[in-house]
């Protein structure tokens, strides 16, 4: 009777962390993780020890070529790091446990190609943009082009405050704002 009431305690314990483990890999999806590879943070992050890509592949029932694609994402987003463990000789990897760390640098590989990316973008619409307005005779034409530049050039403004906010985000110095629970 005890053992049965145990087992139903670890089942019940199993789906309450499998829960929390697809809410992980849906908001993970947010920040354009896709959800198996969420799933497996979550499945590393709850495991007790590091675990092998075959142990992976096991509790995700995934390839072992899915796994070993999700981990180098991780390691890439410094999520997952690479673990040792005496006596055994396939490569290891264990959960960031940091979540603030992870999402600092999450946040801030992700946010800052894509503002990189649109300031780039804006710069050449504004020259191409001026090419235009130089070459031509339509006032019309001139005048919404100079008030297109001036859009152009609040959006870079507001971009570059972004790669500042990035930076901040990127140090740690956030927490000096919003500190850490």
């Amino acid at each position: 009777m005890a053992e049965d009431r145990s087992q139903a305690e670890w089942v019940s314990y199993e789906e309450t962390v499998d829960k929390f483990i697809q809410v992980i890999a849906k908001n993970m999806n947010l920040y354009g993780i896709t959800p198996s590879v969420g799933r497996l943070y979550g499945t590393l992050y709850f495991n007790d020890g590091p675990m092998t890509l075959d142990d992976m592949r096991d509790a995700l029932e995934m390839s072992k070529t899915s796994m070993s694609t999700g981990v180098r994402s991780l390691s890439e987003m410094k999520m997952v790091e690479p673990a040792f463990k005496k006596g055994i000789r396939k490569d290891l990897y264990k959960s960031e446990e940091d979540w603030y760390k992870s999402f600092t640098s999450l946040f801030g590989n992700r946010w800052r190609h894509h503002t990189e990316t649109n300031i780039e973008e804006a710069e050449e619409a504004i020259h191409e943009l001026k090419v235009i307005r130089d070459n031509s005779t339509d006032e019309e034409l001139i005048k919404k082009i100079t008030n297109d530049i001036d859009r152009l050039r609040y959006a870079q403004n507001y971009y570059r405050w972004l790669m500042r906010f990035i930076q901040v985000v990127e140090s740690g110095e956030i927490f000096k704002y919003v500190p850490k629970h």
